[in-house]
């Protein structure tokens, strides 16, 4: 848990509901904090350094890590990189889906061919000359600005005006070099979980996002300014074009363990927006919403990626 981004705290509280469930009958888990300054492990109530030559503290070794790390190390590829190289099994994909997944748009450049329905959308490096006009051109306003690797909507502005550019781009290069600008989508917004559980790939039920705010932004979702509805209320024929598009996402990318995928509704077609390949695992996250209501409680839903990791 932790990281080395803005999500740090978020992927705190992740990490301590996946140590809380777990049947400690079967599992011994130790929380590990990763961040800039080291790496540490909760042994006996006290944090001790881990070895990160070959991911120890004295004599203690791991038999399989949950990675509930959101944002970098955890959701780019290098963690899973890292344990690759120790033969550490982990849970979810593996490096390389980890780092295409991360970053939006290769995600959706990926994605392209597969005929999934995606909004206009421009990429902007930092020290790129930045073109309002072009912008304006290629994907209209309003429009949403974004980094391009990041979660939790860190560095997310919804931009009205022209005028408004050049101040959310400068925004979202505070998150990362490089920002994705897309067309403004009118519709139902949804998440939903894809998973691999018990052997097999497994569709959850959706969540609809009623935001009071102008957009899901990080206060909507962890400030208790949205309304989170599962199952979502979509017609018959909106439920199957999200099943077969979040399907086909997870497929396509070679997805392994939990998943959560966003799409708007533009009519009966879902758009797909991006993938979470490490989501929130709090209470009140999407993905337990969703597990919930497939009658799947969190300690199982646990302990099926530990035994998944562990198959590897």
């Amino acid at each position: 848990m932790g990281g080395y981004t803005s999500e740090y705290e978020i992927s705190l509280k992740s990490g301590s509901v996946v140590v809380q469930h777990l049947n400690k009958t079967q599992y011994r888990p130790y929380p590990v904090r990763i961040d800039k300054k080291g790496w540490t492990v909760l042994v006996d109530d006290t944090w001790l350094p881990i070895d990160q030559k070959d991911f120890s503290c004295g004599d203690l070794t791991f038999d399989v890590v949950f990675n509930a790390v959101h944002g970098a190390p955890g959701e780019n590829g290098e963690l899973q990189a890292y344990f690759d190289k120790r033969g550490v099994p982990y849970t979810g994909c593996s490096a390389e889906v980890s780092a295409l997944t991360y970053n939006k748009s290769k995600t959706l450049d990926f994605l392209q061919p597969y005929g999934i329905s995606m909004a206009h959308r421009m990429v902007i490096s930092k020290g790129q000359e930045i073109d309002t006009k072009r912008v304006v051109e290629t994907v209209g306003l309003p429009c949403f600005v974004k980094a391009n690797q990041a979660g939790s909507s860190f560095g997310v502005s919804k931009v009205y005006e022209a005028s408004e550019l050049l101040g959310a781009i400068a925004k979202a290069f505070q998150e990362d070099d490089c920002v994705l600008i897309e067309s403004f989508l009118e519709g139902t917004e949804v998440s939903i979980g894809v998973i691999t559980y018990e052997g097999k790939v497994r569709v959850l039920a959706p969540t609809e996002i009623v935001s009071s705010a102008d957009f899901f932004d990080y206060a909507a979702k962890y400030e208790g300014q949205s309304e989170e509805i599962t199952p979502a209320r979509l017609s018959e024929k909106q439920l199957k074009n999200l099943n077969q598009a979040a399907l086909k996402v997870y497929a396509s990318l070679g997805m392994k363990g939990f998943s959560r995928s966003d799409f708007i509704f533009v009519g009966n077609i879902p758009y797909f927006l991006e993938i979470n390949t490490v989501p929130g695992l709090t209470e009140a996250s999407l993905l337990p919403q969703q597990a919930r209501h497939a009658g799947i409680p969190l300690s199982e839903l646990f302990e099926a990626a530990i035994a998944e990791a562990l198959k590897k």
